[in-house]
């Protein structure tokens, strides 16, 4: 029960962070909403619906990797609960405790270029 602390900090972190992310989500999809209303006669502004692809490209990649580090985590929970009450020792915990970390790590990463592709240039049109 005490080698469960870590992984449930780390779970509630992931938790946290993956709700930032679907919150950021959840702006870029109704931006690209918004663009694809502006109709193709409207010459002023059609010319903005050339960024969807890049907004589209923004939407995934942090919360799938933040997604797959809570399954990790999760397991890591259960692996030590299950050898814990068999008595065995916790096959598998610090493999599963790096990748959960690493994946973790990786969607940190993502998130920050996701930010910087927000504070580009590009993204102050109105």
């Amino acid at each position: 029960m005490s080698q469960a602390t870590a992984p449930a900090f780390v779970l509630g972190a992931v938790a946290g962070f993956t709700a930032v992310l679907l919150n950021r989500t959840t702006i870029l999809i109704e931006r690209i909403r918004s663009l694809n209303e502006i109709a193709d006669y409207d010459a002023a502004r059609s010319h903005l619906k050339s960024d969807i692809p890049r907004l589209r490209q923004r939407v995934n990649n942090a919360t799938f990797l933040a997604l797959l580090s809570g399954l990790c985590t999760a397991w890591l929970v259960v692996v030590g609960f299950v050898s814990a009450l068999f008595r065995l020792p916790p096959f598998g915990a610090p493999l599963l405790f790096a990748i959960a970390l690493f994946l973790l790590s990786g969607s940190i990463f993502r998130f920050g270029q996701e930010v910087r592709m927000g504070l580009s240039e590009a993204d102050h049109y109105r």
